[in-house]
């Protein structure tokens, strides 16, 4: 059931579509404003795995948009609710963009933290010797604000930070007595750092609720140069288990060895014969659907990438050939051996031949390839190396009539790990470069594609609309692990973008 509170409605009523330019918001004050309540939320945990601890999330996030005169309502997600708001006074002649975020955040390991809790946030200054010390947290509540401060919490970047700076935005609309130039929908993701396995099924049995022009998509970190950044896709990805078959049990090495053929060489020459020394997959046509065009380079030239500080940075000397450069390279669909696994090294080592030898790799997609089209080529290309390709441990006539025995396994696919991508020059590319050049002054960073993947395909899927990924966190924000971290001047820069999108005209042909 909806949630109404009309007495939180007055600001919206009393609106006129005639507004400011974007660039003169007074964002700051509504950014400062929401700072109190960023720290109060971060001290929630919100654990994927833990249904209390969404519970508690969903419910703080939904009295913070009722807060904002915003229509509410739970969306039941297997006991972790995903959240669902709408600004009031929705008008049929505005487009209907729906906010993507999540509310829930990786599990921690407190001893890993440098601070009393990860739930516990911190106000840290960086010191002269580039470590980060603690400052009193009433000093994030104080006249003067030092953009390279940080907030150290869980989730004080992803994702929790991105809602915030929405909020912030819708307040900053407030305060100026203005209206939004689109309808506005949010949905809060319960369990996106478990691949969200139930967003499917929400969008499914939510579709008229959700219904949408466009998706805007609050997460991931900005460029590495901190610049407006803007993203208009996402590989997917997709698992292979190949195992190779030796004999049908361990054999004595000084026995055997010389006679019985031993998996793990046979293996090492299947993924040999894959890659070339440059980095390219050598598996006929596995390349042959992506089509550069040369406003696609044009854009991803743009990007402002340093390839020989990233080369420093990951302590390699070369990159692979895939692509000329790392933006290029992100577009084409990868394969990588991600482990591999032949009885035991090192003190357990045992002189043996090994029954088996197996290997994990993942497939990173591109729309043009999807995981199947990538497991047919993989799987012809073992047939061409002489192997018998068999469903689990081959049977002993299998074993008495082929020489070679490999198995493969596709798994790890999932409709929010499929590849998306939206065109650079759809409306929705446009009416975001307009919105950042007013707000910022100058042209976004355009991405075309990120090489990881992010749960947009099933919202896309599903909604059959387009979208955009819209950054705002800084890049060195550790997610996922220890020390999380949110820098102060992304938090006040972002809730001024938000609030420049919000107040951009956006119509759909």
């Amino acid at each position: 059931m909806f949630v109404w509170q009309p007495a939180s409605l007055s600001w919206l009523a009393r609106c006129r579509f005639k507004q400011p330019r974007p660039s003169h918001l007074k964002t700051l004050a509504a950014a400062k404003g929401t700072l109190k309540e960023w720290v109060e939320v971060l001290g929630i945990p919100n654990d994927s795995v833990v249904p209390a601890d969404i519970q508690r999330n969903t419910a703080w996030f939904e009295q913070a948009f009722q807060r904002r005169g915003f229509r509410t309502r739970q969306l039941p997600a297997d006991g972790k609710p995903m959240l669902f708001a709408e600004a009031p006074n929705a008008k049929p002649s505005n487009t209907t963009v729906l906010f993507y975020a999540h509310l829930d955040g990786q599990a921690v390991t407190p001893s890993e933290w440098q601070q009393e809790s990860p739930w516990k946030p911190v106000l840290k200054q960086r010191r002269a010797d580039g470590q980060w010390e603690p400052l009193p947290i009433e000093a994030l509540y104080g006249a003067n604000l030092d953009p390279e401060w940080r907030l150290y919490a869980r989730s004080s970047s992803d994702d929790k930070a991105p809602i915030m700076m929405l909020l912030a935005a819708i307040d900053a609309l407030r305060a100026k007595g203005m209206e939004p130039a689109i309808n506005i929908k949010v949905i809060h993701d319960s369990e996106e750092e478990k691949s969200s396995p139930s967003l499917g099924a929400v969008i499914g049995n939510n579709l008229k609720l959700l219904k949408s022009d466009a998706l805007v998509v609050l997460d991931d970190p900005m460029h590495q140069s901190n610049l407006p950044t803007l993203v208009f896709g996402n590989r997917g990805i997709a698992r292979v288990t190949m195992t190779v078959y030796g004999p049908e049990q361990e054999l004595h090495s000084g026995h055997y060895g010389n006679y019985a053929p031993n998996p793990a060489q046979r293996l090492a020459r299947l993924l040999a014969s894959m890659k070339d020394d440059e980095g390219r997959v050598t598996i006929p046509g596995y390349y042959d659907a992506v089509k550069l065009d040369e406003e696609s380079q044009k854009v991803m030239r743009a990007v402002p990438d340093d390839d020989p500080a990233l080369r420093k940075r990951l302590g390699i000397a070369e990159a692979e050939k895939v692509g000329r450069y790392y933006q290029e390279a992100l577009q084409y669909p990868s394969l990588n051996v991600r482990g591999m696994q032949s009885a035991d090294i090192g003190p357990r080592a045992r002189t043996i031949v090994p029954a088996t030898a197996t290997a994990e790799i993942d497939l990173r997609t591109v729309p043009e390839t999807p995981p199947q089209a990538l497991f047919d080529l993989l799987k012809s290309h073992v047939e061409k190396q002489g192997s018998l390709v068999v469903k689990g441990p081959p049977t002993d006539d299998e074993r008495a009539r082929h020489p070679k025995l490999v198995s493969l396994e596709l798994g790890g696919i999932s409709s929010s790990g499929r590849a998306v991508r939206t065109e650079l020059t759809a409306p929705i590319g446009q009416w975001l470069r307009r919105s950042f050049v007013n707000t910022y002054g100058k042209d976004p960073v355009q991405i075309r594609m990120v090489g990881g993947t992010v749960p947009t395909g099933v919202a896309v899927g599903a909604l059959n609309v387009p979208f955009a990924i819209v950054p705002f966190v800084n890049a060195d924000n550790n997610q996922h692990s220890a020390n999380e971290n949110m820098r102060l001047g992304n938090y006040i820069e972002g809730v001024r973008g938000l609030a420049g999108m919000l107040t951009e005209p956006f119509k759909v042909p």
